[in-house]
């Protein structure tokens, strides 16, 4: 059976996995009040800041399951630290979940990063638009989500968006539940294999020498606190080089002969590729699980 693990965020259409089967979810990991959205929960990781009476009063039997700083923080570090990578639990929840779970494909829910105005932000209502905030290492979440989708690739995991909104920021290839339900260890594989071939590594390299070469390196997490030590000039080139890298990634993936081998494919696991949406651009939905 292959790792496959789920990470749950708190956007409106995170309670689609409310009735899901875990089957084919070897962890699942929660974000800070996504704890809610189903009792079956292995990871549940939080800031420090998070309040005490948002948790659940559960936690005994869970203790060694609550991910806090002194775990995402050196799991963060090892793929670059936060001023990289982007300083919001999506992305911490994620580098904590490729160094700490080794998965063969990361799926999230939940994590799109799109705050409307006029409607719910979050499953529970209207919330903090935490990755809007002013913060130099946000300025480009879609670039933050090719750094991401790069990086996982390169350890040998694929990252998968299971939203159906009709935007995500989170900017990785989407698909449906059904198309989770019938990977095979083989058929990641091959889904690997393909999506190494729409990523570039020129770009990639280039954008690890940047950071390299600014060392922006913050080894306790608290960036904010050197926030004058950083060129967001230089970081906004960084990004520009993570979002090359990724400009020729599908805006979602399709069982095809390369991945599915000989089976056929139902109707129902079938999403249409397109080209990642422009920044300004709203993505398309996938069909619905």
């Amino acid at each position: 059976m292959p790792n496959i693990v789920l990470i749950v965020g708190s956007a409106p259409d995170a309670v689609r996995c409310r009735d899901w089967s875990r089957t084919a979810f070897s962890s699942i990991v929660v974000i800070n009040n996504a704890w809610r959205v189903r009792p079956d929960w292995d990871y549940l990781i939080h800031p420090d800041d998070f309040p005490d009476d948002r948790l659940p009063s559960d936690q005994r039997p869970r203790i060694a399951s609550i991910i806090k700083s002194n775990a995402f923080v050196p799991a963060q570090n090892a793929f670059g630290g936060f001023v990289y990578a982007g300083g919001t639990m999506a992305f911490a929840a994620a580098y904590w979940a490729l160094k700490a779970l080794k998965p063969d494909l990361i799926a999230f829910l939940g994590c799109d990063m799109v705050y409307p105005k006029n409607a719910p932000t979050h499953f529970y209502g209207v919330g903090t638009a935490d990755p809007l905030r002013d913060d130099v290492t946000l300025r480009d979440l879609e670039a933050k989500s090719g750094r991401l989708f790069s990086k996982a690739l390169r350890c040998g995991t694929v990252c998968l968006n299971l939203s159906n909104l009709p935007e995500s920021r989170l900017a990785i290839p989407r698909v449906t539940l059904g198309f989770i339900e019938r990977l095979t260890s083989v058929r990641i594989k091959a889904l690997r294999a393909m999506l190494e071939c729409a990523i570039d590594p020129i770009s990639i390299e280039k954008a690890a020498t940047l950071e390299d070469e600014l060392g922006y390196f913050v080894d306790h997490g608290r960036y904010w606190e050197q926030l004058s030590d950083f060129d967001e000039r230089a970081l906004e080139k960084i990004d520009q080089r993570w979002r090359s890298s990724v400009k020729q990634l599908p805006a979602s993936v399709a069982p095809s002969d390369g991945c599915w081998g000989r089976s056929r494919a139902r109707k129902g696991d079938i999403v249409q590729p397109k080209r990642l949406a422009d920044r300004h651009a709203p993505c398309h939905p996938a069909e619905g699980a």
